[in-house]
């Protein structure tokens, strides 16, 4: 089937869907690159007071916490919990960077 084929109601639909979806990968975006503004912040506050770059405590309470909000938003917690581990992940090697950078 090609898009010719498609129903023109059907393909307006899958129009409007589409460019919803497209919105929203830019927020996330947008709003990861305002995440990772702060938390660089918090690497050189980290960096000037010696600091290390991973605390995982305040990781382990951040990901029962987005575990919790994916719950209740009908997200799969697992799924919550690898997007928050790949970013932690991130943040820590910016954080790293920082602290070596400061020495």
């Amino acid at each position: 089937m090609n898009d010719s084929d498609i129903d023109e109601s059907v393909r307006a639909e899958l129009t409007r869907l589409r460019e919803s979806i497209d919105n929203i990968d830019a927020a996330v975006v947008h709003m990861l690159a305002e995440r990772f503004k702060c938390t660089q912040q918090v690497g050189v506050l980290k960096a000037k007071h010696n600091l290390p770059p991973a605390d995982p405590a305040r990781e382990a309470r951040q990901i029962a916490r987005l575990r919790e909000l994916a719950e209740s938003a009908k997200l799969d917690p697992a799924f919550a919990e690898k997007l928050l581990n790949f970013i932690i992940a991130e943040v820590i090697r910016h954080h790293e960077t920082i602290a070596d950078g400061a020495r």
